[in-house]
């Protein structure tokens, strides 16, 4: 009976600690950076499994004193670091324009902070490599502070 009692208390404490890890299913705010010109993006991130969400960003960017915009999505992979801190992983791609058009592929690494109330800040790395001659680099390295509501 003790031995049940105990299996017990350790699976309710497991299956209590790994949906606490669970991500929102939908999160929706914006992302503020810095990549060839200062920019601000409207971002959505929709879970996709316990682990794993697809975030889709439309942004205004100041590309060499040149406006333009860009729309991204990219395929993230979620892992737990601490209770409330995350990690994430992914890649993905996406077009612009700033004067003409482009393409580019991206990655992107962060880390977040899921607050007890439905806030969710993150700092992500995203390099960009873009295909065109629009752009003086061709090569970008997108860093980014988000801030997005989740429900």
């Amino acid at each position: 009976m003790k031995k049940l009692f105990l299996l017990s208390t350790i699976f309710i404490g497991f299956t209590t600690i790994a949906s606490a890890q669970e991500i929102a299913d939908n999160a929706i705010g914006l992302r503020i950076g810095d990549s060839n010109g200062f920019g601000t993006e409207i971002t959505y991130q929709r879970a996709l499994g316990d682990n794993n969400r697809l975030e889709v960003d439309l942004g205004w960017r100041d590309y060499y004193n040149e406006d333009g915009f860009k729309l991204a999505g990219i395929y993230q992979w979620v892992w737990p670091i601490e209770d409330r801190i995350n990690w994430y992983a992914g890649a993905g791609g996406g077009l612009g324009s700033a004067g003409d058009a482009f393409l580019f592929a991206a990655g992107d690494v962060g880390i977040e902070y899921n607050f007890d109330v439905p806030l969710l800040i993150s700092l992500d790395f995203r390099p960009e490599i873009s295909f065109g001659d629009v752009l003086k680099d061709d090569l970008g390295f997108d860093i980014a502070l988000s801030l997005r509501y989740q429900f």
